[in-house]
This record gives structure tokens, C-alpha cells and sequence, in this order.
């Protein structure tokens, strides 16, 4: 391949950091590749569209390939092409005739077109990536932007892990709908970040907002030819650069503004940013995907390859490759990027898309690898919140629980065990407790807290909470895989009609049914974490696996199923959360007593008598009502609760009825027979109202509890009785 001339005076330059970085006399670039035989930096002309230079980076120290080219401006556009072997079968895939992205871009110029050109192979000779391809791909890559570096970001709102409420939302799919927002703000950052948007989730009661992934990602081919996308975004291209998609101005290079905007507008509101992140795989798919940044930089080292022959991958994510985390300059790529996203974006947590990959040793996975070290001793990273999806397609991959002290982990046997006793499962009753109570027979030890279970519903993967409650089966045919795709084991139920219905009654019971679920989502020991939309009764029409509908189907509607009681009851069940620290222990209670205050055990477990739970009672598997009575034993959790004015709570008795009849209940009155005053109702779920509810004394000693319904009852000293102006305040400012 002839070298283009260039009038660029070129030096050896430094070989940290990795990336380009502004000097003050030109650009140091520098890549990693422990295998290739040369690299080529590529610069281009305004437009993107004309190579204008081929420079070889003269100096190779450590593995990096490196140089500093005098003069050259911010703005500049580049890429690279990388020498070295095509064998396949020895994990290379060298092909100079590929432009290639910069792994450490911090801005993108241009579009990503499909193009066969792509692909390091012929595609068409029938030995397929045996075979090498000459032909010029540059056309269709967009083009990486030297630019300079940006301030740290200063304004962290800091939530402790304990206070945190997630709400998780789609960037595009939350404001695509909303009249509220400018149409020309739909489905960007700043249209997230418009203040209706602002004010909804902040009158919410919400901490923390988790976005889906934002990272650059692409379309896979196969969802191209049915004319799908990929809507989630679990399909990164680059690690760095936020998705130009969800920009507003002039595509990329507003992108990385406008994000910053983002996340301070919600800072100012005391609300802090978790980003869903990809590391376990790359866009570039298996050994027949194309080659567009770290296959042609060095195959070998940034993927796991099968040993017996290293043409093929390792595919712990399905998605046809696995980076190998193992490998330390693919771990200093992960961590560079962390660290980037929370210095310079603002970001201050992180959601790990199938977290086991990057824990695996060569052993399996291992809750002391590199990675987990990593992050545990670094002065950035091990202050902020690290929440794990606690599951892989690869061997062994289910490790829920087995995640670092530090670490929160989304816990699908809560979802799973909610949606069992609420529907009315037999036997559920022992394992329903257990998750209401933190589950602890998962993350208890003694230096890791109820917080490290992140409790969820329902999540983007899955049925919203509407349709969990109105459909008994998944509905994907507009995904185009035959309804074959999307998980089968959901726990739903219809009562007995598949979909929307007219009738009353069955529609009166969905909506008791889902303020059941929402009221053990918010009164559990551990992490709430609310999906976006479900707070409203949003509808995906029955799909559960809607990760390529850029359409009516993923978007959050916001008129059809718009339930303003529901919506109401949310934000009674947050600002509940917000006033009573029984709902927020610091540490994990197992029924010690205490006589300095109530003389009552800090958590109890009641039958319909009134009294403590007997092993008999736990062993009926027809049992499906009890009650939950906590009581503040310590001033501990009060003290260490959020400053504004709260409930001074004596006990907090919390009544589950999952029975297809009304259960009269005895009210534990020997039990808090050294309680002077009241039990209020705080919370009936079998009301159905829009107006606000006063709490109401309580003077019979037995409460009938309604069929498919959940009763929250606060016993209070009467100088402290509760009143929904104190919940509304802490709902207001209980995240400062």
C-alpha cells in the first residue's frame, strides 16, 4: 500500500496517555497493539470524506505504538490502519486496508454506513474469514476528532447508597412521546433534560436516574435487514463517545456538551446519573463480523479466543464475543473509560451489563480478579456506586450474591419472588419474607449491607408492570424471531383475559394487583429500583424482549394508560420510604429485643392472629397472608436518616393478603402492649382513589384485610402522629 505523502513534522512522542492528546505545540498519539508489525495514523480533511495523510507512528515502547505530530490543530480527524498477520487461526486479523477507530476517541465526525467493505474478509468466497479483503472501508467509518481536554466535573450530588431510589430510563424512548417537551428536543439529552422532564422525576421522589446505555453503539446487520434497530443499545462501538443519536446539534460534535448539560441540570436538582454500561462485548461481533476498531488493532489480545483454535470466540455475552478483561491493557481500557465518564461527564455510578464476564479468570468467575481489585483500590472508582447485573450466558454465570462487599447487584429472585406470592403461588410465603427483608441469606456478612440488593419488578428486560398483570403470555411477534425469542418463565398473570379488557372488575383487580407489587417494591429492605413508565401504567403491548422496537411499542406513552391514581400512589410509597427509616435500615435485624424503647424484637413476622410466626406456620404452603411488624429498637437508623423531619416511628406493621378472599386480621396488641398511642393506615391497596389520603386512626382491634391487597399501619406515639404534609417534605428534599 503506497504511503501518502505529508508535510507533518513527526516525533517520537510519549506513550501514555493512550489516545490523542492536545500538546501545546501538536497532537501525541498513541495506540496499543502488542502484535502488529506497523501502524499508520491516518489524517483526513474537513469533510471527513479525503485521506490527506499517512503517517507511521516512528516509536513502539511497551506495547504502544507511539509519535507526536507538530502543529496539528484541535478539530483534526483521524484513524488508523494497523499492520501485521491475517491468520485466523493464530487469533490475527491484521488488515491495512481497514481504517480503524481510535479504542480511546473522545468525539466521532460522521455516520456509520453498512457497508461489506467492513469486513476484513470476503464475504462472498465460500471460505469466509479464511480469505482477505483489499478493499478501502474509510468511506463508511466515521472519523475519530482530536479534541482537548475537558474540566472535571465538581457538582456530585453524593447520594449515600442507602437513600438511593433508581428510576430506570431509555434517553430516547422517555421524551419521544411527551407533549411537553419541544419536539425538537424528543429523544435527546437535552430533551431529557427540558424542565417538564426535570420536574416530573424530581416531584417523583427520585435519586437516581439509570440510563440505558449511551455509549456509541451499533445496528447489528441481521436486525438491519428486517429493517429493526438496536433500541436498547447493548452493541458498543466505542467506549468514550456518548451515542451521537441521542444529540440535538450538528450530530457528534455538540454531543459531548450537551450530555454534560444533562447531568448537570439533574445535579442541580440533588438527582445523580448511573450510566448502563456494555464491557463484556463489542460491536464487532463473532468470527464473521466485521473488523472496525479493536479486531484489526490486536484480535488476540482484546478478545477471548477459543484455544483449540483461536479463529473462533469465546461468547460468554451471546452477542458473539467477550473482551478479555484479563488481559491488562484491555483492563486499563475499561477503567480509563470509567474513570472518564465519572471525572469529566459527571457520571457517578455504573450498571455492568452481564457483570460476571468481566470477573472470569481462567478459573471461572472470581470476586478477587483484576477487574474487582481494580476498581476497589482506585481513588476515583471506589467512591461511587457499582451495581452489577449478576448474570452471563457463559458457564457458571449466575453469581447474584457473589459480587464484592462494595458492590449492589440486581436481584431477579426478588422480582421473580414478588410476582410468584402476589399471584398467588402456593409456598411462597418463607421466600417472600426473605426478600422483603433485604435477602439476606444472599448478601449478608458482616461488612455488606441491605442496600446491596438493588430490588426491581419489573426492569427493560421483560414485561413493563401493566402488561405483568395483563398478559399470561409474551407477545414478540414484531420482532421477527417467531415469539421464540424473550424469556418464558414471567410469573404474570391476565385474570383470565389476554390483554386489554372492558371489564371492570378484571381491570379494577389489575390495578390493585399492581399497587401490591410497586407497595413490596418500596417497603423492602434494599435498593428500589422503579422502570420508567411503570409509574403510569405504560404498556409494550404485551412484548417482553423489546430491544429492537425503535417505535410506538418501547416509547413511553404518555397519554394512553396515563393513570394519574397510580402515578399518585407511587409518590405516596416514595415520600412513605423517604419518612420512615424502618423501610431504610443501615444493617441487616434479625428479630434481638430490645426493652430501652418499645420492648418489641426489631423485626417480626406475624400470622393472621397476631402472633409471631411458628415454624408450622412457615411450612404451610397455603399460607398466603402475614404481616411484617418492624420497630425502631435504636436511634441508630433515625439519626443516621436523611436530616429533614420525619416520623418518630414505634413500629410499622406491614399486612400481606395475597389470598381470592378478605382475611380479617388480629392486630398485634399483646405484642405492643408497651406502645401508648395509635395505629394509623397509611397505606390500603385495595382503595382506589385520587384523592390524598389523611392517615386514619385505627380504634378496632382487627382489620379486615381486602382479597389481593397489602395494609400499611404506623404506630405512633400521639405527640408524633404522621401527617402527609411531613411524608410530602421528606419526598421534596430527603435526597439532599
Amino acid at each position: 500500500m503506497p504511503a501518502i505523502s505529508t508535510p507533518y513534522q513527526i516525533s517520537a512522542g510519549l506513550p501514555y496517555p493512550l489516545g490523542a492528546t492536545l500538546t501545546e505545540t501538536g497532537v501525541n498519539f498513541a495506540l496499543f497493539s502488542a502484535n502488529a508489525s506497523k501502524v499508520e495514523l491516518c489524517l483526513f480533511d474537513k469533510s471527513g470524506k479525503q485521506e490527506i495523510a499517512r503517517i507511521t507512528l516512528p516509536e513502539f515502547t511497551d506495547e504502544v505504538w507511539h509519535g507526536h505530530i507538530d502543529n496539528l490543530p484541535e478539530g483534526s480527524l483521524y484513524g488508523y490502519r494497523v499492520h501485521g498477520a491475517f491468520d485466523p487461526h493464530q487469533g490475527h486479523r491484521f488488515n491495512a486496508h481497514k481504517l480503524l477507530l481510535d479504542p480511546y476517541a473522545k468525539q466521532l465526525f460522521g455516520e456509520f454506513i453498512y457497508s461489506d467493505t467492513h469486513y476484513g474478509y470476503d464475504q462472498y468466497n465460500e471460505q469466509h474469514d479464511l480469505t482477505f479483503d483489499t478493499r478501502d472501508n474509510s468511506a463508511y467509518l466515521p472519523k475519530c476528532v482530536v479534541i482537548k481536554a475537558l474540566d472535571n466535573c465538581s457538582t456530585y450530588p453524593q447520594i449515600r447508597r442507602r437513600d438511593t431510589i433508581l428510576y430506570e430510563l431509555h434517553v430516547k424512548g422517555f421524551t419521544q412521546q411527551n407533549k411537553n417537551v419541544p419536539i425538537e428536543l424528543r429523544g435527546t439529552f437535552a430533551g431529557l433534560a427540558s424542565d417538564s422532564i426535570c420536574q416530573y422525576i424530581q416531584e417523583l421522589g427520585i435519586t437516581s436516574i439509570e440510563l440505558m446505555p449511551v455509549h456509541s453503539f451499533l445496528d447489528e446487520p441481521f436486525l438491519q435487514e428486517q429493517g429493526l434497530t438496536n433500541y436498547w443499545g447493548y452493541n458498543t462501538l466505542n467506549f468514550f463517545t456518548p451515542n451521537a443519536k441521542y444529540c440535538l446539534n450538528d450530530g457528534t460534535k455538540h454531543c459531548i456538551k450537551e450530555f454534560r448539560q444533562l447531568v448537570e441540570k439533574y445535579h442541580s436538582l440533588g438527582i445523580e446519573v448511573i450510566l448502563d454500561v456494555v464491557y463484556n462485548h463489542t460491536a464487532e461481533g463473532d468470527h464473521l463480523g466485521a473488523t472496525l476498531c479493536y479486531k484489526g488493532i490486536d484480535n488476540a489480545s482484546y478478545y477471548l479466543l477459543n484455544p483449540q483454535d483461536k479463529r473462533f470466540y469465546i461468547n460468554n455475552s451471546g452477542c458473539g464475543n467477550s473482551l478479555n478483561i484479563q488481559h491488562p491493557r484491555v483492563l486499563q481500557l475499561v477503567t480509563d473509560s470509567l474513570r472518564y465518564w465519572v471525572e469529566k461527564m459527571g457520571v457517578y455510578g455504573f450498571r455492568f451489563d452481564l457483570a460476571p464476564s468481566l470477573g472470569r479468570d481462567n478459573h471461572g468467575f472470581n470476586n478477587q480478579s483484576h477487574f474487582f481489585s481494580i476498581l476497589r483500590q482506585d481513588p476515583i472508582l471506589s467512591k461511587i456506586k457499582l451495581i452489577a447485573e449478576p448474570w452471563d450466558v457463559g458457564n457458571n454465570g449466575y453469581q447474584l450474591g457473589n459480587f464484592p462487599n462494595s458492590w449492589l447487584e440486581w436481584n431477579d429472585k426478588f422480582r421473580d419472588t414478588c410476582r410468584r406470592f402476589w399471584r398467588g403461588d402456593q409456598g411462597m410465603a418463607p421466600e417472600f419474607a426473605q426478600r422483603l427483608h433485604g435477602s439476606s441469606d444472599l448478601f449478608e456478612n458482616p461488612s455488606r449491607r441491605p442496600s446491596s440488593s438493588v430490588n426491581f419488578i419489573t426492569s427493560h428486560d421483560g414485561f413493563t408492570l401493566h402488561d405483568l398483570v395483563t398478559y399470561q403470555d409474551k407477545h414478540n411477534e414484531a420482532n421477527g424471531e417467531q415469539n421464540q425469542d424473550g424469556h418464558n418463565a414471567n410469573f404474570s398473570i391476565n385474570f383470565g383475559v389476554e390483554g386489554e379488557s372492558t371489564n371492570s372488575t378484571i381491570n379494577q383487580l389489575r390495578l390493585r394487583q399492581k399497587r401490591n407489587l410497586l407497595t413490596s417494591l418500596f417497603i423492602a429492605q434494599g435498593t428500589p429500583m422503579l422502570l420508567a413508565g411503570d409509574e403510569r401504567g405504560n404498556s409494550q403491548q404485551g412484548n417482553n424482549n423489546a430491544y429492537c422496537q425503535d417505535n410506538d411499542i418501547s416509547w413511553l406513552n404518555w397519554q394512553a394508560n396515563n393513570d394519574l391514581q397510580q402515578l399518585n400512589f407511587v409518590k405516596r410509597l416514595i415520600a412513605l420510604r423517604k419518612a420512615h427509616p424502618l423501610l431504610n435500615r443501615s444493617h441487616y435485624h434479625h428479630g434481638k429485643e430490645h426493652s430501652d424503647k418499645t420492648g418489641l424484637a426489631d423485626i417480626n413476622w406475624l400470622n393472621c392472629r397476631g402472633e409471631r410466626m411458628q415454624q408450622s406456620d412457615w411450612h404451610d404452603e397455603a399460607i398466603k397472608c402475614f404481616a411484617m411488624l418492624l420497630a425502631e429498637t435504636t436511634q441508630t437508623d433515625a439519626l443516621s436518616h436523611n436530616k429533614t423531619q420525619q416520623p418518630n416511628d414505634d413500629a410499622l406493621l406491614i399486612i400481606f393478603n395475597a389470598h381470592p378472599c378478605e382475611i380479617y386480621y388480629q392486630l398485634p396488641q399483646e405484642l405492643c402492649r408497651k406502645l401508648t398511642g395509635n395505629w394509623q393506615l397509611l397505606i390500603d391497596t385495595a382503595i382506589s382513589t385520587n384523592e390524598e389520603e389523611k392517615p386514619k386512626n385505627i380504634t378496632e382491634t382487627h382489620l379486615c384485610i381486602a382479597a389481593h391487597s397489602c395494609v400499611v399501619l404506623a404506630y405512633s406515639q400521639p405527640n408524633t402522629l404522621i401527617d402527609n404534609k411531613v411524608l410530602k417534605e421528606n419526598n421534596n428534599h430527603g435526597s439532599n
